[in-house]
């Protein structure tokens, strides 16, 4: 079995956007999580606890979340075809 690369690509691309966009606005109108907003916002320039920091956390989370499921899928296919891998 194979996974698509791109489909793990942009599920994990899409569902990091959504966290770090609801993260952002539970930051920014209830309080909660702030201080994890504010730490990634050392990581993610320009996401802070606003829609706009939001949205901006959102473009960061897909691109991030994109290339870490692409990179699992690629290497998880390389080492599903190798029969020296160990087999669990």
């Amino acid at each position: 079995m194979t996974l698509n690369k791109n489909a793990l690509g942009l599920t994990l691309g899409i569902l990091y956007a959504v966290c770090m966009f609801l993260t952002a606005l539970t930051a920014a109108y209830l309080n909660w999580g702030l201080g994890m907003v504010m730490i990634a916002g050392d990581f993610y320039v320009g996401y802070n606890a606003s829609i706009l920091g939001g949205i901006i956390g959102a473009v960061w989370g897909f691109i991030d979340g994109y290339v870490c499921g692409f990179l699992i899928a690629w290497l998880y296919n390389r080492l599903s075809k190798n029969p020296s891998a160990p087999q669990i």
